[in-house]
């Protein structure tokens, strides 16, 4: 069934036959579609975005890291090497974006959607082993602190707060629909972080003369960023494995459509992640005996499923009673 540019595939299957009868209804005039269900959901385009964030963030990176070498500052020193780590997390980000976008073939039938799953992780995965780095660092530096220039540092890490400040604003508006967007968000957020905490080490150098007050700040960002990265390795790592994602709520999905008209059985139901911003289901369905307006039910199933969970990419098997009693994927026979 074809629905606000959506495609809903039911199949019914009764009792009387041994084959399966795939019903596709159309609304009037019809429309071309490609039954390989390459729909396209994605989200709006952030190609601007990681081009000008990676040519910021490397331009800043060379400024940070050469002054940072001049005036001896661990601060600065790693603020670049975590900067240079971002830039690679945006490359990977983008890529991800990028591959999500490309068409499935006869050998990848869903695209390579679960690419910006990955991509992700992976930017999690950087983000941590970058503040572990940092960490170590200014745990060696604490042992033996070394003076440096404070308004060098704060005028260098302020420009870092206006260029990761600007680069993350680029991203937000993608971040809570986007798990690959919200990664190159909070590698953003998390600089701009790191840039105020060095503008601070710097002020209270010059106000105190406290030349360990840069590696003490240096841990407590790492340690901030760490734990606001990670819940989205969790949240990456669960969707490689296929769980449910979140903002949907299982048992209120069988509930649907249990409730849906003429419906008395739900089998075989599974919801998962085609992407960061893609949610596929199938479910068995179990029909009352009569006739039942198919079309009308996928409709309301379609509609529900949208407006209620973002499910865009729905497959449903419509079953006969006596057939559900057969089929080898019902509740108690591997199936949930």
């Amino acid at each position: 069934m074809f629905l606000n540019g959506h495609c809903i595939r039911g199949i019914l299957r009764d009792d009387q036959s041994d084959f399966s009868r795939q019903i596709v209804y159309q609304k009037s005039p019809p429309m071309p579609h490609d039954h390989n269900h390459d729909h396209s959901h994605a989200p709006a385009a952030f190609n601007r975005a990681f081009a000008v964030g990676i040519a910021l963030n490397l331009g800043f990176v060379a400024i940070e890291g050469f002054y940072g070498w001049q005036i001896n500052s661990l601060a600065l020193l790693a603020d670049a090497g975590h900067n240079l780590s971002d830039v690679a997390g945006l490359l990977l980000a983008w890529g991800g974006a990028l591959a999500g976008r490309l068409r499935p073939d006869a050998r990848h039938t869903y695209g390579f959607k679960r690419a910006s799953v990955l991509a992700a992780f992976l930017n999690a995965v950087l983000l941590l082993v970058a503040m572990g780095s940092l960490g170590w660092e200014a745990i060696c530096r604490l042992q033996s602190p070394e003076p440096t220039q404070g308004w060098t540092i704060i005028a260098v890490a302020g420009v870092g707060i206006v260029v990761n400040t600007a680069t993350a604003l680029m991203f937000m508006r993608g971040r809570d629909s986007d798990l690959n967007i919200r990664g190159a968000f909070l590698h953003m957020a998390a600089d701009a972080l790191v840039s105020l905490g060095v503008v601070l080490g710097g002020a209270l150098y010059l106000w105190q003369g406290w030349s360990w007050i840069d590696p003490v700040l240096s841990l407590a960002i790492a340690l901030v960023i760490v734990l606001g990265t990670w819940s989205l390795l969790r949240q990456s790592l669960h969707l490689l494995f296929d769980g449910v994602p979140a903002g949907v709520d299982l048992p209120a999905v069988r509930a649907l459509l249990q409730a849906l008209p003429g419906v008395t059985g739900v089998h075989d139901l599974h919801v998962w992640a085609m992407g960061t911003s893609d949610i596929a289901l199938t479910a068995h369905l179990v029909l009352q005996d009569g006739g039942q307006d198919s079309a009308s039910l996928l409709h309301e199933a379609e509609h529900r499923l949208h407006a209620q969970f973002e499910i865009r990419h729905v497959t449903l098997q419509l079953e006969s009673a006596a057939y559900a009693l057969q089929c080898a994927l019902r509740q108690g026979a591997g199936c949930q």
